[in-house]
């Protein structure tokens, strides 16, 4: 699967649990995750990898930098890893 084919399945599942996901294509941030998920109040930012894809250093260094300011970020590799956040009260 390509990483375009499983950023559109992640985004349609967190849309259909009451997240507003955004695609973020070009800011003045080199290195900013893929996609910024809202809900009832709560952000997190997500960079989406296949299973083989490479997480750039300057991304790793992107979403260290956001988790130290207490927003949550992370790498998500499958659909599956956004269940959580699809289930709990988040």
């Amino acid at each position: 699967m390509r990483e375009s084919e499983l950023q559109k399945l992640i985004k349609e599942r967190l849309t259909k649990s009451g997240w507003s996901v955004i695609k973020l294509i070009q800011t003045n941030c080199n290195g900013i995750p893929d996609l910024m998920c809202i809900r009832k109040g709560t952000v997190m930012f997500l960079e989406v990898k296949t299973e083989k894809g490479i997480v750039a250093p300057l991304q790793e260094k992107r979403i260290a930098e956001l988790n130290k300011h207490g927003v949550f970020a992370k790498v998500v590799r499958a659909v599956e890893d956004v269940d959580i956040f699809c289930y709990k009260g988040v």
